[in-house]
């Protein structure tokens, strides 16, 4: 393969992993903990976008297991989106490790 079109492959690629990136980034996902009494849900940033609790799980009594569930809930919804981006963009790079820790 010659240099110019492997350098324009590369191009390609980087404006389709650009594109899935921000698809990604607008694509909420959900983690849930105690059985989905919590739930999560956060972008492809991981950012929160929203929090549901049952109201069971609501007690002043036990402030600590509420503050376990919300941080469970959390971080499985960090997994999750962390998974769906490895698959998106694996798909894209075809299993191809990309420097810098992007997927």
């Amino acid at each position: 393969m010659s240099m110019q079109k492997m350098m324009k492959e590369m191009q390609k690629m980087q404006k389709q992993m650009k594109k899935l990136q921000e698809e990604l980034a607008e694509t909420p996902v959900t983690g849930t903990s105690g059985g989905g009494a919590c739930s999560v849900t956060v972008n492809g940033n991981n950012e929160v976008l929203s929090v549901s609790l049952e109201p069971e799980v609501v007690d002043p009594e036990d402030i600590e297991m509420l503050q376990d569930l919300i941080v469970a809930a959390v971080n499985d919804a960090i997994k999750n989106a962390s998974a769906l981006s490895e698959e998106k963009m694996g798909a894209l790079t075809k299993g191809m490790k990309v420097p810098g820790g992007l997927f």
